[in-house]
């Protein structure tokens, strides 16, 4: 889109116009002349008589002309290089005549290749003549004829195209190309329309460097090598001409045979003549104005101007995009706008915006398919809520569903935008595109929250295509969900939670396991066997059994089995028998089932297997750690068995014996007594107090306590009198012959005392006439030897009155003291240390018995020795008799602690 302008003789013609319009002054007088943007106008003496065509290179500053120096003189042409000067003027590099032969003829055209290694040079007979090589120097460069024929040639262009120049031939009846960069130079017809003088031009790459030909009918382009498109633009066409992606051309109604253009310009007759503007990209005429008679139309600064014979020049200069935008929006011509925009290449924002406007336009003319293809192209750029709300009506469900898949092919949507489309899909009871929605190859082709349309189709009764996709994504909780609440379907869910992974599998089994094992027992209790054991998961009825699997906790799993003893009872001897190191409560669990199986069951015959089943269970040794947990459970079933022999195994023989007082068992009271009686004693008293206390007749029993009693000598008689006194029915018969042997071993007792109390008086009346012996006459040491070394006596030697002598140096090596003899000194010890003790035990005797006298609480003193350690038993080792007196005298204090204490209470 242009506007245009009159400037006058105020505009600054660069060379670019000097190259396509020459004043007429000028052109007769053989000069050139330069009008820069100073408006200051130079010039040089180019030709002595005309200049007839010029050629500015546009990447060199290198101009090329054809004119005449003599009348009648075939024209020259001339290479200038504009940078350098001769005298003033530009450097001429290269003159050479334009007609290589002899033949006279008008130059018609001119073109140089910008690589200055091609020239081109059209005639009116219908030859063309290219140079080749370096076209500013003569001997680099060589001429040849390309073309002869018999129209006026009147148009030129090279077109590069990789590493291959051709060249295009127009003349008034055809249009050809030729590859010049090869040697033979071929030639293709390429159609037998022509045109006339400056009727053809090459377009910029926007349309692919294409050779546009100018026809009265139509306006045609064309490659190298065929005809391209061609547009049919009426009016005779004056002037062809590309400038920045746009095609110009001048033309008028009046028709004017193409040949007229080489008679004389002046006897055409001053006509209105029509400009046009085209913009081929995008099929529209961007600018079209009436001018009075033009001469050319020229491209510089940015703008196109346009020279009238009036001697005015018509500026157009293009608007910016977003005014041709705003234009094309006004006349609501948004596909020519959109067009418009990506041809100028408008970033996507923009494009987004013309998308949004030509939607808004489509919507409120009630357009909605179309409004809705628009609004798809804005994905990514303009808020979805937008458009979404314009198509929230029931009957625009069908535009809402296509823009919401377009959405979220983008991966674009979010989860409220999944919700919607699953919802329009189930709306409408469209399964198809539902199931082509969902099911997609891979995960990287999901464009959705797989999350979200699980809920969404199992909210609307789709519960195949929500299975589908939690099976297909591994949401393995949401498809059991549907299973198991919403179809009911146990045995698949059982089966998929067999193919899972061990930590899935495991995890949904803790949640899921109770509604299966209410609704299929057995397989669940199957499946909880393997995932307990060795889990491999069941792929297509597959395992992996060479991989080691992996197990579960079983004793987590045993909460499932509330309402179904029968199984988790096979369950957990399943679990002991394949996995002996299976959690402690697998066993404390089954030992509990298997004790209220026993409980409740009334079958003789099963009762009985039942018993031996749990007294096998804990003689397995699986309860050493959990001692009371199993003894609690035998005693809260009654299994009195169990009880016992629990008791037996934690060494509770007081429990033992108290577990058979109750029950009134005598005979296992006293073959507790006897098979327990040397680790605790004391169960033999606690027998016969509980004998005693008895009335009925327990003689039998109460001899035989006595009598281990008697050898073992446990109590004192006294404190068994006393015992069997609280019998009534117990007579002297009872104890006759314990009191009987009692008395004859202490008679015995007394008789071995005596006698030895009278040799230790003889011992002692020899000992003191030894000593007044010492005191009263001399002693003679008639020793040899040394009582040590066993050598003969030498002096110096030491004599004891022991008897016992020793050399000097002996003595010393060996002697504790001066004063003790060596060979005496460990047996003298002995008898202190016996000495002291006797004297100790007397002492702190004494002291109990008195404090225990004085005290009003007698067990708290007894309390208070037994604290300190003094009743201990504390070994000597004595003489044999004297080791028999310290046992007595310990066993007479005992009895009389024990007489006191019992007369205290």
């Amino acid at each position: 889109m242009y506007v245009s302008g009159g400037l006058g003789s105020r505009l600054n013609l660069s060379l670019s116009l000097e190259r396509r319009f020459l004043d007429s002054s000028a052109h007769m007088e053989g000069q050139i002349w330069f009008l820069p943007r100073s408006l200051q106008l130079t010039g040089f003496q180019a030709y002595k008589l005309r200049v007839t065509h010029l050629y500015q290179l546009k990447q060199h500053n290198i101009l090329a002309s054809v004119g005449e120096d003599e009348e009648g003189i075939n024209p020259l042409v001339k290479i200038w290089n504009l940078e350098k000067r001769d005298g003033g003027s530009p450097l001429c590099t290269r003159i050479f005549p334009a007609i290589p032969g002899t033949e006279p003829t008008v130059v018609s055209c001119l073109t140089v290749h910008e690589n200055l290694n091609f020239m081109a040079i059209g005639f009116t007979d219908g030859s063309v003549t290219l140079n080749k090589g370096d076209i500013t120097r003569d001997r680099h460069s060589k001429t040849q004829i390309l073309h002869k024929g018999n129209y006026p040639v009147t148009g030129l262009a090279f077109r590069q195209a990789g590493k291959t120049t051709h060249l295009f031939v127009v003349t008034t009846e055809n249009v050809q190309s030729y590859a010049v960069s090869g040697k033979d130079c071929p030639r293709v017809e390429l159609d037998t329309h022509g045109c006339g003088l400056r009727c053809s031009a090459l377009s910029d790459p926007s349309q692919d460097l294409q050779f546009i030909v100018a026809g009265d009918e139509c306006v045609y382009l064309y490659q190298p090598d065929e005809r391209g498109p061609c547009f049919a633009f009426e009016g005779h066409k004056l002037i062809a001409h590309w400038f920045r992606g746009y095609l110009v051309i001048v033309s008028r109604d009046r028709k004017v045979s193409p040949k007229s253009e080489f008679t004389s310009r002046d006897s055409q007759s001053s006509d209105k003549q029509l400009l046009n503007v085209y913009d081929l990209c995008n099929k529209f005429i961007a600018y079209s104005a009436v001018f009075e008679d033009i001469v050319d139309v020229l491209a510089e600064w940015g703008s196109l101007y346009v020279l009238t014979r009036d001697g005015r020049v018509h500026a157009l200069q293009e608007k910016d995009t977003q005014t041709k935008l705003e234009m094309l929006f006004k006349k609501n011509l948004f596909e020519m706008a959109i067009n418009l925009a990506k041809s100028q290449h408008l970033d996507s924002d923009g494009l987004a915006q013309i998308f949004m406007q030509y939607g808004d336009h489509l919507y409120s003319k009630g357009n909605h398919d179309g409004a809705v293809q628009q609004y798809i192209r804005t994905i990514g750029k303009l808020e979805p809520s937008y458009v979404i709300r314009k198509f929230l009506d029931a009957q625009r469900i069908h535009n809402l569903t296509a823009y919401l898949q377009t959405l979220h092919r983008q991966s674009l949507a979010n989860a409220d935008h999944t919700t919607l489309l699953l919802n329009c899909y189930t709306k409408l009871k469209d399964s198809s595109k539902l199931e082509e929605f969902i099911k997609t190859k891979s995960e990287s082709e999901v464009h959705f929250d797989v999350e979200t349309a699980i809920r969404v189709l199992r909210q609307a009764g789709y519960y195949s295509h929500a299975l589908y996709l939690a099976e297909n994504h591994a949401h393995h909780e949401w498809y059991l969900k549907i299973q198991l609440e919403d179809i009911k379907n146990y045995q698949e869910a059982l089966r998929y939670i067999g193919k899972l992974p061990f930590e899935q599998a495991e995890s949904n089994m803790k949640r899921y396991g109770k509604i299966l094992m209410h609704h299929i027992p057995e397989q669940t209790t199957q499946l909880l066997k393997g995932l307990c054991t060795d889990y491999q998961p069941n792929l297509d009825g597959r395992g992996d059994r060479e991989t080691p699997g992996c197990r579960a906790n079983s004793e987590e799993f045993i909460p499932i089995f509330a309402n179904n003893p029968r199984e988790l009872k096979a369950f957990l001897e399943h679990m002991s028998e394949v996995q002996p190191d299976s959690p402690q409560g697998i066993y404390d669990t089954l030992l509990e089932l298997r004790l209220q199986n026993w409980a409740h069951e009334e079958d003789p015959r099963v009762k009985e297997k039942l018993h031996a089943e749990a007294i096998s269970l804990l003689k397995s040794g699986r309860f050493c750690d959990v001692f009371d947990k199993a003894l609690v459970l035998c005693q809260m079933h009654d299994f009195q068995d169990g009880v016992l022999y629990l008791y037996e195994q934690g060494k509770l023989f007081q429990q033992i014996m108290h577990y058979h007082m109750q029950h009134e068992q005598y005979r296992q009271v006293v073959a507790v007594c006897q098979r327990h009686g040397e680790q605790e004693p004391s169960l033999w008293e606690q027998a016969l107090s509980y004998f005693a206390r008895k009335e009925e007749d327990c003689k039998e029993y109460v001899a035989a306590v006595l009598k281990h009693i008697e050898s073992k000598n446990l109590m004192p008689p006294l404190l068994v009198v006393q015992t069997l006194a609280h019998n009534s029915t117990a007579t002297l018969s009872v104890i006759r012959d314990y009191l009987v042997q009692k008395l004859q071993k202490q008679s015995q007792q007394i008789a071995q005392d005596e006698l030895r109390v009278r040799r230790y008086r003889e011992e002692t009346t020899r000992i003191r006439q030894e000593i007044q012996e010492l005191k009263a006459s001399p002693k003679i040491f008639q020793k040899t030897k040394c009582s040590i070394c066993n050598s003969a006596l030498e002096l110096p030697s030491v004599h004891f009155l022991c008897g016992h002598s020793f050399h000097q140096h002996c003595f010393e090596s060996y002697s504790e003291s001066d004063a003790d003899c060596p060979t005496c000194l460990p047996e003298n010890r002995k008898v202190m240390d016996m000495i002291r003790a006797q004297e100790q035990k007397h002492d702190l005797h004494d002291q109990f018995q008195h404090q225990l006298k004085c005290s009003n609480d007698s067990f708290s003193v007894i309390a208070d020795y037994f604290g300190r350690g003094v009743f201990n038993k504390l070994t000597l080792l004595t003489d044999p008799p004297t080791a028999k007196l310290t046992a007595s005298l310990e066993a007479g204090l005992q009895r009389d602690l024990l007489l006191h204490t019992r007369r205290g209470t």
